[in-house]
């Protein structure tokens, strides 16, 4: 990997394993992110969404990056930053920078519906930690929607260098590339990952490669090399997993996939809960019809 843009790729939204009592384990968090490179991904995002961020302690959320970066090198690492705060924010992308990281992730503002003024200062603060930032755009779960004149103004002003698009709306992908071609876009919902390769997508922040990365790693080659043929029977036979990722319980599907494959996702921290039993059998049934399909077969190649 020698591009200058660490963002590019697969990156992996990495799900965090837990111990039956919640602790986190940091040892198998550290084998995740090998194995995750190992099998052809390009890197990880820790501290996203699906590493259930929002209920970790400071001291487990700088842990976190530091046994990514020492697992997989700082190159492959691009942590979340989002807070409520941007001086917090900041002191995320700060403490991401000393860790050895070369880029970060962060959403607007999330406490309230923040306005444009207050997107644009908050992207601000935190580009002066002098790290890329990678915009998230997550109107679904934040109610602030970063459009693609928004986005393109971000851009323009050296705020943002890519953007996740997780809104689900594919024709953003032409209207961005329109306003602002410098920035990189990166699908951000599994589910719409091939509609998004095929409208320009730099790289993919994903989130069901914790539990299948190699066919997950070559769906997305596929997609980006034009190998339509290759790229629609992966894409087919995944989706039924990969819709998983645009629904609330998101982090509990992907770990219960990865536990039916053989690795560790363990149970979430409140306030998410379990599955109910329909969703749990669901999951399972379509995970273990992925992996009869051979899906689930490792690479066993490092990048």
């Amino acid at each position: 990997m020698t591009d200058h843009r660490p963002w590019r790729g697969v990156l992996v939204a990495t799900a965090l394993p837990l111990h039956d009592d919640l602790r986190v384990d940091f040892d198998g968090y550290a084998e995740h992110c090998a194995w995750l490179v190992d099998n052809g991904c390009d890197g990880v995002v820790p501290n996203g969404s699906l590493g259930e961020y929002q209920v970790l302690t400071p001291k487990e959320r700088t842990r976190v990056v530091e046994t990514a970066v020492a697992a997989v090198g700082g190159y492959r690492v691009m942590p979340g930053v989002a807070a409520y705060g941007s001086a917090e924010a900041r002191r995320w992308a700060e403490q991401a920078r000393e860790a050895g990281c070369h880029a970060v992730m962060l959403l607007p503002p999330n406490a309230y519906r923040a306005d444009e003024r207050s997107v644009l200062a908050h992207y601000a603060e935190v580009a002066k930690a002098g790290l890329p930032v990678v915009a998230y755009n997550n109107p679904i779960d934040t109610k602030v929607d970063l459009v693609p004149e928004l986005l393109a103004r971000l851009h323009g002003e050296g705020h943002v260098q890519a953007v996740k698009e997780f809104s689900g709306d594919v024709r953003r992908a032409y209207r961005l590339a329109e306003l602002a071609p410098g920035l990189d876009l990166l699908a951000g919902a599994d589910d719409v990952l091939l509609e998004l390769a095929l409208a320009g997508a730099k790289g993919w922040v994903a989130g069901y490669p914790n539990a299948l990365p190699a066919a997950t790693v070559r769906l997305y080659h596929a997609a980006v090399d034009g190998d339509l043929g290759t790229a629609r029977e992966l894409y087919r036979r995944l989706h039924p997993l990969l819709r998983w990722d645009s629904r609330t319980e998101f982090v509990q599907a992907i770990k219960l996939s990865m536990d039916v494959v053989g690795r560790h996702g363990g149970p979430v921290r409140p306030p998410r809960m379990p599955l109910l039993p329909e969703q749990h059998s669901a999951v399972r049934a379509a995970t273990e019809k992925a992996a009869a399909a051979g899906l689930a077969q490792e690479a066993g190649v490092r990048n």
